[in-house]
């Protein structure tokens, strides 16, 4: 049986091909995130302040660079689904479905990958 593949290994063949034309084709997001304004958020219940918050931190991360007005509603159930698990009041499903708006989103490493997205070192 052979060793597996190294995508990180320069000599692998995982590394080469198909992956180097997709590192190639990554966008860059800024680190400093989206300057853009940020949307009203939807007035279909009362959100909390905490909820308010984490909704402006969401449209000023790097990401938001990349979605546009259809987003809002992801945005939205993101942040309800997780102030229900933050708070105690969440189920598995609402686990499943964060998770499902957080990768949506680009907002865990695996998405930003499958997106073709990479943040920007810092300075």
């Amino acid at each position: 049986m052979g060793t597996s593949r190294n995508t990180t290994k320069p000599n692998s063949r995982a590394y080469r091909a198909a992956n180097q034309a997709i590192r190639q084709a990554l966008i860059t997001l800024p680190a400093g995130g989206c300057e853009e304004e940020v949307p009203p958020i939807p007035e279909s219940r009362e959100w909390s302040t905490l909820e308010r918050d984490r909704w402006e931190e969401l449209w000023e991360s790097p990401q938001a660079t990349q979605w546009d007005e259809t987003a809002k509603g992801t945005v939205a159930l993101l942040v309800a689904y997780e102030h229900m698990l933050l708070s105690g009041n969440g189920s598995a499903w609402v686990a499943q479905e964060c998770r499902y708006a957080s990768e949506a989103l680009g907002l865990t490493p695996k998405s930003l990958t499958t997106l073709g997205w990479r943040i920007a070192d810092g300075e």
